[in-house]
């Protein structure tokens, strides 16, 4: 197993003030859910997570925001967190904070939106931002091709860096093939992850990535293919 520590971009433009937000707001948020008596949580989620049964059927609709701020657990709260500090700011930096707020938010909800087209009679709920996260790493793809991914790797102990496209290229194959070996089976079958979701979000950073970089290119000394 390894994950992202960090990057070799040298940051430029806009501060990423939002990104950074970002990670204080699903903090605070998920420290309120375990707060809260069981029964209460499980409420809570119910609530505000997305069911794509009842998204489908034009219920609640409201949720397709307020579950990318939910957590199932402080692993799944570290680990979009982290990768959340790694490639956002960086995105941000190039298209802006207004503009990254509403990348963010759409890549959020087309990720949901793929998920519950993929799940349609679900009706567990799904939570965590790794939807539109997905869609940053997309993003981050497209518009740092050179940039190299501090990975830790766990068996070894020990960190590396690997290309960006090594890295996410890897990623999103996991994805796709667990998504494509999961397609008929509930949510509870494949595993509790959201694998549509995460495919969803992605194709649509890679669609904003190319829009970004035809509009922002320079910000960034790993932007575009010559550098």
């Amino acid at each position: 197993m390894f994950f992202p520590i960090g990057d070799d971009n040298v940051k430029g433009g806009s501060k990423p003030l939002f990104s950074y937000s970002l990670i204080l707001m699903n903090v605070l948020v998920f420290l309120y859910e375990v707060s809260l008596q069981h029964f209460q949580a499980e409420a809570f989620v119910f609530e505000f997570g997305n069911i794509p049964l009842e998204l489908l059927s034009g219920v609640d609709l409201f949720t397709v925001l307020t579950s990318m701020f939910l957590h199932g657990g402080w692993m799944h709260l570290i680990g979009n967190m982290l990768f959340l500090w790694v490639f956002a700011d960086n995105v941000e930096a190039i298209i802006g904070t207004f503009n990254f707020i509403l990348f963010y938010l759409l890549g959020g909800i087309a990720a949901t939106l793929i998920h519950a087209l993929f799940n349609p009679i679900s009706d567990i709920p799904v939570v965590g931002a790794s939807g539109a996260i997905s869609a940053v790493m997309g993003a981050y793809l497209i518009l740092f091709p050179a940039s190299r991914i501090r990975v830790f790797i766990l068996f070894l102990f020990s960190s590396a860096n690997v290309p960006a496209l090594l890295f996410l290229g890897i990623w999103i194959l996991q994805q796709m093939v667990s998504g494509f070996g999961t397609l008929g089976l509930g949510t509870e079958e494949q595993g509790g992850v959201a694998w549509w979701a995460h495919i969803g979000g992605f194709i649509f950073g890679v669609i904003a990535g190319f829009i970004a970089r035809r509009n922002y290119s320079g910000k960034y000394r790993y932007v575009g293919d010559d550098q």
